[in-house]
């Protein structure tokens, strides 16, 4: 092949990009259309975090970077911090990435952006916030979008206050954009429901939870109902297991005093793993509208039984003095703000079952760890064996007397997001029929080359803009997902579930590879993906 015609697919590919985002571009002025001449004020309340620091301030220069945001977009923080907007963007430069060919847009950014120092508590601070926007927009009917930078324990005087002091105008609107956690166990979290209840309709409230926001996750719908191949095989009778893992190659990493309030369970599997495991084993929703997926997710919620503790396995990593890395030196334990004697678990796997037509028998096993020997999150699905192995035989007289691997349909989430279905073929130049294990691959990184893949936060706060509710988590949602954790989140408080040490860098804990195959799900180890492969020959020379 010429390299003009590698040139030529390269231009292909860039233009399919750009084409990709001017879509984009004419869904966002259709919504600037519809608003008609109403402007729209972004506030960040806790400016001076951490989380608006590394993350929201970042995804919102990106968006206008990328000419997303609705023309006459202003961003207003507000902190309890005596800081000024230069000192904001101090805070955040090193997140943002701005090139050199960007700072010129970027110094536009910039002055859009203003700062009100307040309390959390009082209306008059609240008022002179609404003063802010007014002063920058000229108009009291302008749409106002306000996100929860801040922590649970402020949720209520704040959301309260905001509903109270900061409303537009009509026709402005105002979507509020609540953080996690929502609720350390389902009492609390119906009660900030109940409470955002006062003051919102449900149609106000966007609770963001960033995995809903990955590439993966959102193309799991389209994968499953778009597929006729796919849709015959997705029930009991064709599938064994599934198993959804989440998994980090870092500690707490200084975080630890919040880590200790609400552990791995609470942290990520029932908020990312649950949601996950809703949308692999929903219904086929009536539209693509986010109510009637939301729907379906809530119907199979509904039909899964609490977790029993015998089907939990939990961990808590101590530090590997072997290691040369000091960061791998450091257990759990040795994190400032955790108490010497915290039992709270950095390890997690617990086995779901739905009881409903589809799913009956199929368990569902949801897996997460820190301080692990890898940064990784995909979805596994197991299918059945093939009855009756007619190669066992050929296997035996190579020299081989394993039974034939089970057909895999993974879904890499991160990092390399990929979808590849693990197979058995015949190896390639031998006699007879011997078997070897590969994949049909479909690796984002090669077959989108030069398509950007944005940041689960950028389609998030775009889905908040546009009103697109599909990737929220709505009320009764959240509640299931917490009915199903409760009970297991009881025990362990209550140390009924013994906390097994691991080492920082394990692959994971034992005792949980053994309940899943006690489940169901089998492990050879004789299979490694085509990039994993890659990477370990490349360690190797």
């Amino acid at each position: 092949m010429s390299s003009n015609t590698f040139e030529s697919i390269g231009a292909a590919i860039h233009e399919k990009a750009d084409c990709i985002y001017e879509r984009l571009r004419t869904q966002i002025n259709r919504i600037g259309s519809a608003s008609g001449p109403n402007s729209h004020i972004f506030f960040v309340l806790g400016a001076s975090g951490d989380l608006a620091k590394k993350k929201i301030y970042p995804t919102l220069w990106w968006l206008y970077r990328d000419g997303f945001l609705p023309e006459g977009t202003r961003f207003i923080g507000y902190a309890r911090s005596q800081i000024t907007v230069d000192k904001i963007f101090e805070n955040a430069a090193k997140y943002m990435k701005v090139q050199e060919d960007e700072k010129e847009t970027f110094a536009k950014f910039k002055t859009l952006n203003s700062y009100v120092a307040g309390s959390y508590d009082k209306g008059e601070d609240f008022e002179r916030l609404t003063n802010e926007a007014n002063h920058l927009s000229k108009q009291e009917s302008a749409h106002r979008l306000f996100y929860l930078a801040l922590p649970p324990s402020v949720y209520g005087s704040v959301s309260e206050l905001i509903s109270k002091h900061c409303r537009p105008k009509s026709p402005g609107w105002l979507r509020l954009i609540v953080e996690k956690p929502f609720g350390k166990d389902l009492q609390s979290s119906n009660k900030l429901s109940e409470h955002l209840s006062k003051f919102f309709s449900e149609e106000e409230i966007y609770r963001i939870d960033h995995y809903l926001g990955k590439e993966m996750v959102q193309n799991i719908i389209v994968l499953r109902f778009s597929n006729q191949i796919l849709s015959r095989v997705w029930n009991r009778d064709s599938i064994a297991a599934v198993i959804i893992i989440f998994k980090e190659d870092i500690g707490t990493q200084g975080r630890g005093g919040y880590f200790d309030e609400f552990g791995i369970l609470r942290d990520v599997i029932q908020n990312h793993l649950m949601q996950i495991l809703s949308i692999l084993a929903m219904e086929k929703p009536r539209s693509t509208k986010g109510e009637d997926i939301r729907n379906e997710k809530v119907k199979v919620l509904r039909c899964v039984a609490p977790i029993k503790p015998e089907d939990v396995v939990i961990g808590q990593y101590y530090g590997d003095k072997d290691s040369k890395d000091p960061e791998h030196q450091k257990g759990y334990l040795d994190d400032d703000g955790v108490p010497k004697d915290s039992t709270t678990p950095t390890y997690a796997q617990v086995v779901v079952s739905i009881n409903n037509e589809r799913w009956a028998g199929v368990p569902f096993i949801l897996r997460a760890g820190k301080a692990l020997n890898e940064k990784k999150a995909e979805i596994r699905i197991q299918f059945r064996d093939v009855p009756g192995d007619m190669f066992d035989d050929d296997n035996r007289a190579s020299g081989e007397s394993k039974k034939l691997s089970r057909d895999e349909l993974v879904m890499r989430v991160q990092p390399n997001e990929a979808v590849y279905l693990k197979l058995n073929t015949k190896r390639p130049g031998e006699m007879g029929f011997s078997i070897d294990e590969t994949e049909l691959d479909l690796t984002y990184g090669e077959r989108y080359k030069g398509v950007k893949l944005p940041d689960a936060y950028e389609r998030l706060i775009l889905d908040v803009f546009m009103g697109s509710k599909i990737n929220f988590v709505r009320s009764d949602e959240l509640e299931e997902a917490w009915r199903i954790v409760d009970p297991v989140l009881a025990d362990i408080e209550k140390k009924k579930i013994p906390v097994i040490p691991y080492k920082f860098g394990s692959i994971g804990i034992r005792e949980a590879f053994d309940v899943a195959a006690k489940h169901g799900y089998v492990f050879r180890g004789t299979y490694v993906w085509k990039d994993e492969r890659t990477t370990k020959s490349e360690e190797k020379n």
